[in-house]
């Protein structure tokens, strides 16, 4: 189920809810939990429910998993915990990459094994993660299993199950246990509300009108010239951020109806000037969980397994740069199975080992200037996150550095002399109304640089008289447009 649907706005969401605080204001807790749990999973089913039972497998495993770990008077919790780990990863693996390792054993020693029939299970690269760093906080007795409703609830929950955030146990189930928050919070609901809005409108208006000229270009059109290319490029760009943003928007809009408050995904990175500040702000959750569950261990396996025996102890800036290209390599890996997406981790990886050294020079950029590299890099990597192969991604590449020459529309071939024609042409422009991409392009830098994000409009909000018409007017302006229902980017991953 979409959060951009009418099933869900109009059916699903208010009958959970209502529902929900129906039985906990009868003292019916623990149905109200049981509620919500079914709830979720219907929710994950509507997609497809073949994959049910195997969610519901993941659940039963890693929270037997965790019973275990805890016993470690009597288990050797470091075995079991490896046992997870494969478990989990196995699980990941064989969906999503399968397929992907015999095409390239094909590629690689010329055979012709048949690829497997699998798609995807939605949500399983968040699902797995949340629950690997469920296990692994066990181990390190950070936290402590809870029962099997609320590790059910943790793992499900409707508004960050699909796409995250990537959220902690010990964030969610204090929160789930806590009686205050059975009760209905008004000012919860009306700021569930306007996030929820305010991410509606990113959505069906911003994202999926970006996506319709980011589609046709890397999709249909074989040749595109220099102002096309930059078109679908920055609509690109541009449809993922507001894509995910407001899905995160609904996400935290949802749970907070709910009282439950989710962790910040996002914190305006297309507004940073440097690398390493977008990965602080751009899918803070998973940036978080690879850091603490891939960076540290990967870091502190080099120091101990590699550069000690080589006597190489103090080279930490060298460590650290591997630790950090091969945590970027793995991110790309997790995003999609394909070399583009690993492509794409590694430019990254290496740009965050140059922005390190940078610093080290102490020489400070002007802040427009470093603005401006930052989101041109972010621009011209997202062409390799978005192509299916290197030579889609290439034809873009050419276009945007003028290999594809200029055209213009034939309207303008007065306003320039005779010697300008022999480098640019004057014709139909291939890509369906540039000028309307153009508007939205410049709303889009309007946006991300001009006005506060929704963190910072969280902090500040008041429920207003202005406040609730904005919520009225971005709803109804969202769903009168919601002509077709599209699903979010980050599904797919």
């Amino acid at each position: 189920m979409l959060y951009n649907s009418f099933a869900f706005i109009f059916v699903f969401l208010p009958v959970v809810f209502l529902v929900y605080f129906f039985l906990n204001r009868r003292r019916y807790t623990m149905l109200g939990k049981f509620w919500l749990v079914i709830s979720s999973l219907l929710f994950y089913s509507w997609w497809n429910i073949n994959y049910l039972p195997l969610i519901l497998l993941s659940i039963l495993v890693n929270y037997f998993l965790g019973k275990i770990i805890q016993r470690d008077n009597i288990f050797n919790s470091k075995s079991v915990l490896l046992i997870g780990l494969i478990f989990n990863l196995g699980l990941l693996g064989y969906f999503k990459y399968t397929n992907f390792f015999i095409h390239n054993v094909n590629t690689l020693f010329a055979t012709n094994q048949s690829l497997l029939e699998l798609s995807l299970p939605l949500a399983i690269s968040f699902f797995t993660f949340q629950q690997i760093a469920y296990i692994v906080d066990i181990y390190k007795k950070e936290i402590k299993s809870s029962n099997l409703l609320n590790y059910a609830f943790f793992v499900t929950f409707f508004p960050q199950l699909i796409a995250g955030p990537i959220v902690h146990h010990k964030e969610l189930i204090p929160q789930f246990s806590n009686l205050r928050k059975k009760l209905v919070n008004y000012r919860f609901v009306t700021l569930g509300i306007f996030l929820f809005s305010i991410g509606l409108f990113k959505k069906v208006i911003l994202a999926d009108s970006f996506s319709i000229w980011a589609s046709q270009g890397f999709d249909q059109l074989k040749v595109v010239t220099f102002i096309e290319v930059w078109v679908i490029s920055l609509s690109y760009t541009f449809q993922i951020y507001f894509d995910f943003s407001g899905y995160m928007d609904m996400a935290i809009g949802a749970a907070l109806l709910f009282n439950i408050t989710l962790p910040w995904n996002f914190n305006s990175p297309y507004k940073a000037t440097n690398i390493q500040d977008v990965w602080n702000k751009w899918h803070m959750t998973l940036g978080r969980f690879l850091y603490r569950y891939l960076y540290m261990p990967l870091n502190k396996y080099l120091l101990r397994k590699v550069f000690t025996p080589l006597g190489l102890k103090d080279k930490v800036n060298v460590r650290t740069s591997i630790s950090l290209i091969l945590m970027f390599l793995i991110s790309g890996l997790w995003h999609g199975a394909g070399w583009t997406f690993i492509f794409w981790g590694f430019l990254h990886g290496m740009a965050t080992v140059v922005h390190r050294y940078w610093k080290l020079t102490k020489i400070r950029m002007n802040n427009v200037l470093a603005w401006f590299i930052t989101f041109n890099f972010i621009n011209f990597t997202m062409v390799f996150f978005r192509a299916e192969t290197f030579p889609d991604a290439i034809k873009i590449l050419r276009g945007m550095i003028g290999l594809n020459g200029l055209t213009l529309p034939e309207r303008f071939e007065e306003l320039f002399p005779t010697h300008f024609k022999s480098i640019i042409t004057f014709d139909n422009l291939p890509l369906n109304d540039t000028i309307g991409a153009l508007q939205y392009i410049l709303v889009g830098f309007i946006i991300i640089l001009c006005f506060k994000n929704t963190k910072q409009l969280s902090d500040t909000f008041k429920p207003t008289l202005w406040s609730f018409i904005l919520c009225i007017f971005l709803i109804l302006y969202s769903i009168l447009n919601l002509t077709r229902v599209s699903e979010f980017i980050y599904f797919n991953f």
